[in-house]
């Protein structure tokens, strides 16, 4: 089991306790509780099973070739390890993942830049008080009037208002 141990991940309790919201703090506690159960319950155990002294029950049992008879099943008996057939998918549901965070991340990183332009635009204009409305169709110019398409009020197609 040594083996099989070694190959197991580790969990870095830090970093996902970290990640956990204060209304689900108890539910964390108590997955590393059992977890940590599980692992010393899973340390304790030996690498390999006990063996079994077929004499000792050869000698002791009245029945005459039940235990040759046990010791043979016993020795046939195998118990097949399940195959691991999820790895493959959760490996490339993470890859998707992972490439969805990466494009998630530059197309935010896009934005931040857009919004930042757009607040250095709103921090260097004048003030609303202090403009007139050529400045305001200037600094806006989804605001301007096309008084030459549209000569009547309110100088914009009714769709738009």
């Amino acid at each position: 089991m040594a083996g099989k141990r070694a190959a197991l991940k580790a969990i870095d309790w830090l970093a996902f306790a970290e990640r956990v919201p204060p209304n689900q703090r108890a539910m964390f506690n108590n997955l590393k509780t059992r977890s940590d159960a599980i692992g010393a319950k899973l340390s304790s155990l030996p690498e390999k099973p006990v063996t079994i002294d077929w004499s000792f029950y050869k000698t002791n049992v009245a029945r005459a070739g039940m235990v040759a008879e046990f010791e043979s099943k016993f020795s046939a008996l195998t118990i097949p390890e399940p195959k691991d057939t999820a790895t493959a998918a959760i490996n490339t549901q993470e890859a998707e993942a992972n490439k969805a965070a990466v494009a998630y991340v530059e197309a935010s990183k896009a934005r931040i830049s857009q919004y930042e332009k757009e607040l250095e635009k709103f921090q260097n204009m004048i003030p609303f008080d202090q403009m007139t409305i050529d400045d305001l169709n200037d600094t806006f110019p989804e605001t301007k009037l096309d008084k030459e398409k549209h000569p009547y009020w309110p100088h914009k197609p009714i769709a738009e208002l």
